[in-house]
């Protein structure tokens, strides 16, 4: 069986380079991004000239309907979906949580949770066993700031992926016996733009000392460890997190 990898997000950072090692193990992926346009046709290309196969899709995957239009594309130009990478997410500007509107609180859930659950939805009616689909796997990106809390900065993005790792153990256990894994990976400390989305690109530098192996993590780092959870190695491994964290 073909295997079809979508990627939200992935035109940067951990999603661009689960990307590139999907590729490279064999999945045809779709590059889904919002605005990086330019970053998503430069992966394309570097996945292509390596001789793989690989699409781009723009979507806010805020918006159910470019989500239907997303997942519809992948039908035509790759054919049956086999494994989702939900790693689109966003922060804003770190903040006190006395100062965080409500405003703030529901662009971080639209995108963090609603999107990830759309997919997620989406995903599901195409890979289970129950609607005809042969199986597949689903891996959220979560993070450390799930089970740390992210006090004095980013109190909203560490809910949306406390939600997260809510959604991933409900859906382990429904999805079990319909042929889909669902598992999550909670990144740490990772050198990514993230950081300079939130106001402060040297976090990471800023804050290694307090992480066991003294250093941030790669992209790379995180990538290998959602690889491992879709692929068949990991064919017993449902509702489990890999901290990829150093320790932290």
């Amino acid at each position: 069986m073909s295997k079809v990898l979508l990627i939200t997000g992935a035109s940067r950072g951990i999603g661009a380079e689960t990307a590139r090692l999907a590729a490279k193990s064999g999945y045809s992926v779709c590059i889904n991004f919002h605005s990086s346009e330019t970053e998503a046709r430069q992966l394309l290309e570097s996945i292509q000239s390596s001789g793989h196969e690989a699409i781009t899709v723009k979507a806010n995957i805020a918006d159910e309907i470019e989500v239907d239009r997303l997942f519809r594309t992948i039908d035509s130009k790759l054919g049956p979906l086999t494994a989702l990478v939900n790693n689109a997410g966003i922060l804003e500007k770190q903040s006190d949580f006395e100062n965080i509107s409500l405003a703030r609180l529901r662009r971080v859930f639209q995108t963090n949770v609603e999107g990830s659950f759309l997919c997620a939805r989406e995903a599901i009616k195409r890979m289970s066993t129950r609607h005809g689909g042969k199986g597949g796997s689903i891996v959220n990106l979560s993070s450390r700031a799930a089970v740390l809390g992210a006090a004095h900065e980013y109190v909203d993005y560490a809910a949306s992926k406390g939600a997260i790792d809510a959604m991933t153990i409900g859906l382990a256990n429904e999805l079990g016996d319909q042929g889909i894994r669902v598992n999550a990976v909670r990144p740490g400390l990772i050198y990514t733009d993230m950081h300079a989305s939130g106001g402060e690109a040297g976090r990471v530098d800023r804050l290694k000392t307090g992480v066991p192996m003294q250093r941030g993590g790669q992209s790379i780092e995180v990538a290998r460890a959602i690889l491992w959870l879709l692929s068949d190695e990991a064919s017993y491994t449902t509702g489990t997190f890999i901290d990829v964290s150093g320790g932290r």
